[in-house]
């Protein structure tokens, strides 16, 4: 299979799926962002100065799902039903994993939608605790499990 935002042209093309079944579908992603230990515990023990950075970086996470049509050229607008970014948090390597799931009924995937709220909850922990850290780095985003439409599961 080729790339579908290509035309027979080379040129780039929003993908039709007005024949495809709408089907319930859902994207899981997943990243992870490390940081000092004293960065973790700032974070962990609710102590940064610019406030709750998980409270925060759910919010931005969410918020960024439901625009990823805005922000990515030729992805499709969407009715998501469902859009939830939970952490777990990782002292023996000092990181922290932003886990996004993006749910819809529609007739194409949320895969880039779930990427990009985990992107963005990613870097919305980054820029709340860059005052105590300047050499955190982020890493490792990627699907972690997709389902509906042709695809059953990957």
């Amino acid at each position: 299979m080729g790339l579908t935002h290509i035309d027979a042209g080379g040129r780039a093309a929003m993908v039709d799926v007005g024949g495809k079944e709408t089907t319930r579908r859902e994207a899981v992603a997943a990243g992870r962002i490390r940081m000092s230990r004293e960065c973790l515990t700032i974070v962990s023990e609710n102590a940064a100065e610019k406030g709750d950075v998980i409270c925060v970086a759910r919010v931005a996470g969410i918020m960024a799902a439901k625009r990823a049509p805005e922000l990515i050229p030729l992805c499709h607008p969407l009715s998501l039903t469902s859009v939830s970014v939970d952490f777990q948090l990782y002292p023996e390597t000092s990181e922290i994993e932003a886990i996004c799931v993006v749910r819809c009924e529609g007739r194409t995937g949320v895969e880039m939608e779930a990427l990009t709220g985990v992107s963005v909850a990613l870097l919305t922990v980054y820029d709340m605790c860059k005052a105590v850290d300047k050499h955190m780095e982020i890493g490792g985003v990627h699907l972690v499990r997709k389902t509906g439409g042709k695809t059953v599961e990957i």
